[in-house]
């Protein structure tokens, strides 16, 4: 089941994830480096509003609504978004003591709500486990802010105007998968249960807001110290890893972590730790290699994908962000998964706030003396920092498992894929950036397959059979003709 709905999840994601490949083509081409700035800084900070917004929502689904007990609180969840429009004009003021232009600024506490609206639908079809239904909606929305942003893109190249497309195009994503996501429920002011939601979210949301900052608080630094110019070219370089390598770890954890509230709270500690064993050895088994990879092909990909503006950054700073990518995964998809089974909601706080203001001093200095080079090498550091102190945390909440044995078998083959695609590297240098991206690619894959199957890495003979059986027994279904 776990594996199922992950490639489900999987698929969702890539298929978004392809969108977004053919959005960053279209704009860092398009785009003036510092206009490209202005809306990656304004997506910044309506994240990290959008964040503050639906944290505490989504945490209450997820923990109410997953446990398949019967219990709705759509209405309530209904209720609170709409009780927080009203406070639209105070984040725009926010927005503006950050920096942003008026209309960047208004742009971008608009896209927070539609964030805030689309991602509460979305948590709720992923805790009731309705993966088609989430793969639906996230089909909608890839469609939609692709066409309007490409359209607005090539009409008038400016960041507030793409940042207002976004938001549309999520409010229409959402309409379209309404009814799945919220049935028949009305917004229900219920006030004992809005304060419950509230009294429970406050830590959580106060301690991934912290995530959210410390994640693009580095960029507003950049804007300030070095230009926006070079905060352009930074998140350039950035959103596109994350993107690539992040949306396969969430693939993994948004099938894995409602399986483990549930598993926690029918069948006890036990079980639950060894479906996260058998999810952490599948979590890495994805993530390493992709993250391996993406570093060895960096020069590729930013050739191939980057305008002429971003490419050198990108060549150069990506497979360090790549590595940095890894160490962010292991915190946010795994680790924190233990403040959540064990309701140590003040261990986000701990962990993130402890995370930005290392961030803020070490990437200040390291700008103030390197430029862009000091918030590449930032990142890389404060991940680490993250990582380690979320497992120190964690093995005071609910100790996480960490199948070393597995865990190792999965270096090993990872470590033969980077060998095989290095070897290969110098003799497609001289090759078009595709073609010599499909070969490195197809090397990696050729290389870790194999071996992946022959240690049997998150149980993949399991998922191969049972795809073989499936597809046997639809061919055996067949009308013959």
């Amino acid at each position: 089941m776990l594996a199922r709905q992950t490639v489900v999840y999987f698929a969702a994601n890539v298929f978004s994830a392809l969108f977004g490949l053919l959005n960053t083509i279209v704009f860092t081409r398009v785009f003036a480096v510092a206009a490209y700035g202005d809306y990656l800084l304004g997506f910044a900070f309506a994240t990290l509003l959008a964040t503050f917004l639906a944290s505490a929502l989504k945490l209450a689904i997820l923990r109410e609504q997953a446990k398949g007990d019967g219990a709705d609180i759509r209405g309530a969840i209904l209720a609170a978004m709409a009780l927080l429009a009203p406070a639209a004009p105070l984040f725009f003021v926010v927005a503006r003591l950050t920096g942003l232009a008026a209309s960047v600024s208004a742009a971008a506490v608009l896209l927070a709500f539609a964030v805030t609206l689309y991602e509460t639908s979305q948590e709720s079809l992923r805790a009731a486990q309705r993966p088609h239904d989430y793969l639906r909606g996230t089909v909608y929305r890839a469609l939609l802010v692709s066409a309007l942003g490409v359209a607005v893109a090539l009409a008038s190249a400016s960041g507030a105007a793409l940042l207002v497309s976004s938001s549309l195009a999520l409010v229409a994503a959402t309409a379209l998968f309404w009814r799945a996501a919220w049935g028949e429920a009305r917004p229900r002011l219920d006030r004992a249960r809005l304060l419950d939601i509230a009294k429970a979210g406050l830590p959580f949301t106060f301690s991934m807001s912290l995530m959210a900052l410390a994640t693009v608080a580095d960029r507003f630094l950049l804007a300030e110290l070095a230009g926006v110019a070079d905060a352009g070219r930074y998140g350039a370089s950035l959103d596109l890893v994350r993107q690539a390598l992040i949306i396969p770890a969430i693939s993994v954890s948004t099938a894995f972590v409602p399986m483990a509230v549930r598993l926690l709270a029918e069948r006890g500690e036990d079980e639950a730790r060894r479906h996260l064993a058998k999810s952490m050895e599948l979590l890495l088994a994805v993530v390493l290699p992709a993250c391996v990879g993406f570093a060895l092909v960096s020069p590729q990909i930013a050739d191939l994908v980057l305008g002429p503006a971003f490419r050198e950054t990108g060549r150069w700073a990506m497979p360090i962000l790549a590595m940095a990518v890894v160490f962010q995964i292991l915190t946010q998809q795994y680790l924190h998964t233990s403040f959540l089974l064990s309701n140590r909601n003040r261990f986000y706080l701990v962990n993130t706030g402890s995370v930005l203001v290392f961030n803020l001093v070490v990437s200040a200095l390291l700008i103030y003396r390197f430029g862009l080079a000091g918030a590449v090498w930032g990142r890389l550091a404060a991940e680490v920092f993250g990582c380690a102190q979320a497992y120190a945390l964690s093995r005071v909440a609910f100790a996480m498992p960490l199948p070393v044995g597995r865990l190792a078998l999965v270096g090993a083959a990872t470590a033969t894929m980077a060998a095989a695609v290095h070897a290969l590297s110098a003799m497609v240098e001289a090759l078009p950036p595709a073609l010599a991206l499909a070969l490195l690619v197809g090397a990696g894959v050729a290389a870790y397959a194999p071996i992946a199957l022959a240690f049997d890495l998150a149980e993949a003979r399991a998922l191969i059979g049972g795809l073989a059986r499936r597809l046997g027994a639809r061919a055996c279904q067949s009308p013959v003709a």
